[in-house]
C-alpha cells in the first residue's frame, strides 16, 4: 500500500499554502465573530486595540506574506525566471521571434507575477465583501415588517 502525502506533491509549497489557508480563515473568521456581537454594543478601548492589530495582521498576510511566498516558490522551487520561454500546450503562446505565430514573448517570470497580481485582486475583492457584510450584518433583510406608503412617502396605516 502506497500512502499519499500532499506536501510531496510537485509544485507545492508548505509555506505559501500554510500562509494562504491562515489568511482565508482569518479572514473568514470575521464571519464568526461578526454574528454573535450584539448589536449596538459599543467597543472599548482593549477591545478596538485588538480588532485594529487582528485586521491589520490579515491584511499584513493576505498583501505581503502570501504573494512573497508565491513569488519565492516560483523563483527557488519551480525555476521560473526570465530566460523561460512560455510555449503553451502545443505551442500556442510560441512567440514570432522563435518562428511561432503568437505576437509578443511571455517568460515564466511573467507568469508568475500575473498570479501574484490575482491574489493581491482575490484579496481586496474578498476584504472589501468582508467589510461591506460587517457593516450591513444587522440591517433587517428587505420585504420584513415594512408597511405600505402613500405616493407622498407617508405611512399607509389606520391607528384604531
Amino acid at each position: 500500500m502506497y500512502a499519499i502525502n500532499p506536501l510531496k506533491w510537485p509544485g507545492a509549497n508548505v509555506a505559501f499554502l500554510f500562509s494562504l489557508s491562515l489568511t482565508l480563515l482569518l479572514t473568514l473568521g470575521v464571519v464568526i465573530f461578526g454574528k454573535r456581537r450584539p448589536l449596538g454594543q459599543p467597543l472599548s478601548w482593549g477591545q478596538s486595540m485588538v480588532a485594529s492589530v487582528y485586521v491589520f495582521a490579515t491584511m499584513f498576510l493576505a498583501y505581503g506574506v502570501v504573494p512573497h511566498q508565491w513569488l519565492t516558490h516560483v523563483g527557488n522551487e519551480k525555476k521560473w525566471r526570465a530566460d523561460k520561454i512560455l510555449l503553451g500546450p502545443g505551442g500556442i503562446f510560441k512567440p514570432k521571434v522563435l518562428g511561432g505565430s503568437f505576437p509578443f514573448t511571455i517568460n515564466y517570470l511573467q507568469v508568475g507575477d500575473i498570479v501574484v497580481t490575482m491574489i493581491y485582486v482575490f484579496f481586496l475583492g474578498l476584504h472589501i465583501y468582508m467589510f461591506t457584510w460587517w457593516q450591513k450584518r444587522h440591517n433587517p433583510k428587505k420585504g420584513a415588517g415594512e408597511v405600505a406608503v402613500s405616493t407622498f412617502g407617508r405611512p399607509l396605516l389606520r391607528k384604531g
